[in-house]
């Protein structure tokens, strides 16, 4: 599906574009002809034909996420990777780090998931919306309350969202990956417990991604799809779902 993926021309945002999963995501929509809108903090961002990393956005901030999106050209798409991991026990969570976690999984996607319907709307062509979920929000365990909490909270976005645009043409979907294979996520979970040949890789999840953003995707819509494989049976002996 994601070979037939024609996406010429097209203006997609992807965010969390510099992290683990993201650059594969750019790389895989560009590949497929679109341009691709990065918004991130700062720091190092990878070199990738047609895509523009703009530098400076924090995705938790209402008024810097609306700067951002009004200043781009028509959208087509909006994908929306950006977020983080944080576990420990409940007794040990403070509310300040509750809160972290709800704003950098839930609040991100909601803000940019808000202005990129105004942008569709406006251009009245449709378009496509996709959220990066996570196992843990269809998997609930102990010991990574917060982040599992906030990834519920993507899913529940997205399909109330999904439900709410539908007669603009608009489809919102969702993809849940379990523990993706990064170098990042190796070093942090080293050892036999550790399959890595069972975790999603970046390029993998890029390509549901990448066929959920395309025009040829036309009946999918309100759903949170699976990206986790074989990485299903082992991660229920595991706590650790990292980005």
């Amino acid at each position: 599906m994601a070979a037939a993926a024609n996406l010429e021309g097209k203006q997609i945002v992807v965010t969390g574009g510099t992290g683990g999963l993201g650059p594969a995501v750019v790389r895989a929509l560009v590949d497929a002809g679109a341009t691709c809108h990065v918004p991130h903090r700062g720091g190092d961002a990878p070199a990738i034909a047609r895509a523009r990393f703009v530098h400076g956005v924090d995705l938790a901030s209402e008024e810097q996420v609306s700067r951002f999106y009004a200043s781009l050209p028509p959208l087509w798409a909006s994908v929306h990777v950006a977020g983080g991991f944080a576990a420990a026990p409940v007794t040990e969570i403070s509310l300040a780090a509750f809160r972290q976690q709800i704003d950098v999984n839930l609040v991100t996607a909601f803000l940019c998931s808000r202005e990129a319907v105004r942008r569709l709307r406006a251009g009245g062509a449709g378009g496509r919306i996709v959220n990066v979920g996570s196992l843990a929000a269809v998997e609930h365990k102990g010991g990574a309350i917060a982040y599992s909490v906030a990834k519920t909270g993507v899913v529940a976005l997205t399909k109330c969202l999904a439900d709410e645009v539908k007669a603009d043409d608009i489809l919102v979907n969702a993809v849940l990956p379990s523990i993706i294979d990064t170098p990042a996520n190796r070093r942090a979970m080293p050892g036999a417990a550790a399959d890595f040949a069972r975790w999603p890789k970046p390029a993998e999840i890029a390509a549901a991604i990448l066929w959920l953003c395309s025009p040829e995707s036309r009946l999918v819509s309100g759903a949170a799809l699976p990206v986790f494989g074989l990485a299903w049976a082992s991660s229920r002996s595991m706590l650790n779902l990292v980005e």
